[in-house]
């Protein structure tokens, strides 16, 4: 596994990592159904060309299986792509993040339970709650900093 910073944001790996997105959302956002998925997916492609650091991981074979993006210290994405989940994947990137770009907050869905879980093993911890997300869905948000 190798971690790479993905400068290059042309079609073709906006494509693969909104694949990722979608891979992982279907596997861990239980609460959204599938036209709420396809609904936000239109907007990943933006979100990802939008965020100041873009980061990947990819496997031994140089595919590409999870990334995350940053934006002042804060997390504001981290997707393992379905199939490499529980391999510590996610710990490697948040680490990383942690350590080279200074991570200290991020928000989660209140109804992603795994992900709460994660977030808090890796030290963060929750210092507001809210009802709606950031463009007034009915998705609660957790937001968390590191302790």
């Amino acid at each position: 596994m190798q971690i790479v910073n993905l400068e290059n944001r042309n079609p073709e790996l906006i494509q693969q990592l909104t694949t990722i997105w979608q891979r992982s959302v279907e596997e861990t956002h239980s609460f959204l159904s599938s036209s709420e998925i396809q609904t936000i997916k239109q907007s990943v492609p933006q979100a990802i060309k939008a965020v100041d650091d873009l980061i990947g991981m990819k496997n031994n074979q140089g595919v590409l299986v999870a990334f995350m993006g940053i934006a002042n210290h804060r997390l504001e994405m981290l997707f393992v792509d379905s199939g490499n989940r529980g391999n510590g994947i996610g710990k490697r990137l948040l680490t990383y993040g942690i350590d080279n770009y200074g991570i200290n907050k991020l928000t989660v869905n209140k109804q992603n339970p795994q992900a709460i879980g994660f977030y808090n093993h890796m030290g963060f911890k929750p210092y507001k709650q809210t009802e709606l997300d950031e463009e007034g869905n009915p998705y609660p948000l957790i937001y968390m900093k590191l302790n």
